[in-house]
């Protein structure tokens, strides 16, 4: 079947295909663009603007994570959410002697809608690429349009917890940054956290993977909370009206 008649097919059925060298095009904006993320978050730090934080979706504490090094150096108070148990015990290893960091062995759901996570088999890891470890989701379609393997992907009972019982559980009042990695699933946190609470942080999440209609209610609701924002390598940056002074990258 030819492309042509692929995407006249596919646009008959309300989609649209996105060429692939988009993807390859933005990658490499991505990798040698001067305005990155990392950049934007040494000047938050360096001006002391982030001294607390929550970090949904922490991984290892390791694997493509920028937070791991401002924590440290700066010795940020700051929350460490990771549902996957092994992820979870490597995230505490890696920040040991770290005093001023806590861990919650949870997923960040939305009305108790997620107990179990997809991830792949521990046998079948080292047949992917270093970022496949990161990818895990409540939805098994990411993990295959990433490429991995249908056979190759393990279901993980997880447990659960809503961002204000999060908050309640420890009895924050109010926290500098939001930084969300939950791989698709971000938008749902986002929205639940502005809806359920009155804190105002700089939020920063993935937005690629977010179905779009939830995309745009969250565009919605950061507009009615009067967030500035903009995106930045595949993240969408959100920062209160309060604080619109902090965006700089030099």
């Amino acid at each position: 079947m030819s492309h042509k008649l692929i995407k006249k097919i596919v646009g008959a059925l309300g989609y649209k295909l996105i060429d692939k060298q988009l993807y390859k095009n933005e990658g490499l904006i991505s990798n040698k663009s001067y305005l990155k993320v990392d950049r934007l978050l040494k000047i938050l730090f360096e001006e002391k603007k982030i001294n607390n934080l929550i970090q949904i979706g922490a991984n290892d504490g390791q694997r493509f994570d920028i937070l791991n090094f401002y924590i440290k150096k700066y010795q940020t108070k700051s929350l460490l959410v990771e549902p996957i148990k092994e992820n979870f015990e490597k995230l505490k290893e890696n920040y040991k002697d770290c005093n001023f960091v806590s861990f919650d062995n949870s997923a960040i759901s939305v009305n108790n809608e997620i107990s179990y996570l997809y991830k792949v088999k521990d046998q079948y890891i080292k047949n992917y690429s270093a970022h496949i470890p990161g990818i895990t989701s409540f939805d098994k379609k990411h993990l295959i349009k990433h490429g991995v393997k249908n056979k190759h992907i393990d279901k993980e009972s997880v447990s659960s917890i809503s961002m204000i019982n999060l908050i309640s559980k420890y009895n924050l009042k109010s926290f500098d940054l939001l930084f969300i990695d939950a791989e698709g699933y971000d938008g749902k946190i986002a929205i639940d956290f502005l809806s359920s609470t009155t804190i105002f942080p700089i939020i920063i999440l993935e937005y690629v993977h977010i179905n779009n209609n939830i995309f745009k209610d969250l565009i919605n609701m950061l507009d009615i909370k009067k967030y500035n924002i903009f995106s930045l390598n595949e993240n969408l940056i959100c920062f209160p009206e309060s604080d619109h002074k902090y965006i700089r990258f030099n």
